[in-house]
């Protein structure tokens, strides 16, 4: 099956939709199928998308949206060359990411009239400008053959803002990129973030708890945002916490598989909660926010400690209970990878082809 994958984001910068596209494409072309992402750049070759055939739709420009700021390309240029790619490609069904973000997903939502369209909603919550934008696209969105979405809050949100029905196919992850990575050493009892630093991810609560932390724990603080200032001012003189800047897909990976405990702190906005289930794929017990994107990551068994969000009293005694308490820690761990096993890219793949079949069906009837 030839199938064509649209990502409005640019593969130039991390992001969990950038992530699950193009693990999605090696997942398929690990199972003999052709796959072309198209996305924003700037693309350079390597990376995320090493090794995938990538159409670079542009440049991209960041833009406030859902409490953080995304790379997308809001601009004609951006769908026509999506829609002409699509056109020449000779594909078998078009995979939209997103379909309701401005650029390409949406260009090829409203006007591409070839392969059957399948679709998958990211997005937890609508603000009133994303409702607003998604009313031109109710027409065009049952248009759809198939539409998913990776958690029901997901769904919730675009049946909201677009109406229809939606299949529940969560995020996955790349199960062998855990399995290889090399553990980074960690001196002590060590806790790890990884997060765009901005309000919603909640790293402020988890500094805030880093003082009743027991004596000797240190805090591993990845990525950047627009409160890193802040919050490292607010950090100032605190013995044992390392800012570790934006870090690779590898050192994401080493710096998981080396900690004690992961910590997810969001107060809330997440669809799903990916860096839960990276965590659970390197084998390392989790800590995070009791929001409904998160509890479906940690599924009905106990995958995962949920903790109220914005409460550092309580997120210091969940994290303090894992570092001290081994049988509960390898509890966790061991249900963590049950869990990733369960959610790994190449199921999730199989599925999708599923998706795919049934679509390509639809269409010949």
């Amino acid at each position: 099956m030839r199938v064509a994958l649209v990502c409005p984001y640019s593969l130039g910068v991390p992001g969990g939709v950038q992530a699950q596209v193009t693990g999605l494409a090696r997942a398929l072309q690990r199972l003999g199928h052709q796959v072309e992402v198209l996305a924003p750049g700037p693309f350079q070759g390597g990376g995320a998308a090493e090794g995938l055939a990538v159409r670079d739709l542009g440049r991209a420009v960041l833009v406030p949206a859902n409490g953080s700021r995304s790379p997308v390309a809001p601009f004609p240029w951006a769908g026509w060359r999506a829609l002409s790619a699509l056109a020449r490609g000779g594909f078998d069904v078009v995979h939209l990411h997103e379909p309701l973000v401005p650029g390409p997903s949406s260009a090829v939502l409203r006007r591409f009239g070839g392969a059957p369209l399948v679709a998958t909603f990211h997005r937890a919550g609508a603000s009133p400008a994303y409702r607003l934008w998604g009313l031109g696209l109710r027409g065009p969105a049952r248009r759809l053959a198939v539409a998913c979405a990776v958690s029901p809050e997901a769904a919730a949100t675009a049946a909201a803002v677009v109406g229809g029905e939606y299949r529940i196919l969560p995020n996955g992850v790349c199960l062998d990129a855990y399995e290889r990575a090399e553990p980074r050493p960690a001196p002590g009892p060590t806790v790890a973030f990884v997060g765009r630093h901005e309000a919603r991810k909640g790293l402020d609560v988890l500094l805030a708890a880093y003082d009743r932390l027991p004596e000797g724990t240190r805090l591993w603080v990845a990525s950047s945002g627009p409160q890193t200032g802040r919050l490292k001012a607010m950090s100032a003189g605190r013995a044992g916490i390392e800012w570790l800047g934006p870090v690779t897909d590898e050192e994401k990976a080493s710096l998981l598989k080396g900690a004690h405990v992961v910590c997810a702190p969001a107060r809330g906005g997440e669809s799903f909660g990916l860096v839960l289930l990276e965590a659970m794929a390197a084998g390392t017990p989790v800590v995070a926010s009791d929001i409904p994107g998160f509890a479906s990551v940690a599924g009905p068994g106990r995958c995962a400690l949920l903790v109220p969000p914005g409460d550092p009293e309580a997120l210091a005694r969940a994290l303090t209970l894992v570092l001290q308490d081994r049988e509960l820690a390898e509890q966790l761990r061991l249900a963590g990878l049950a869990r990733a096993k369960e959610l790994s890219m190449d199921s999730l793949a199989r599925r999708y082809l599923a998706v795919y079949e049934e679509a390509a069906g639809r269409a010949q009837v």
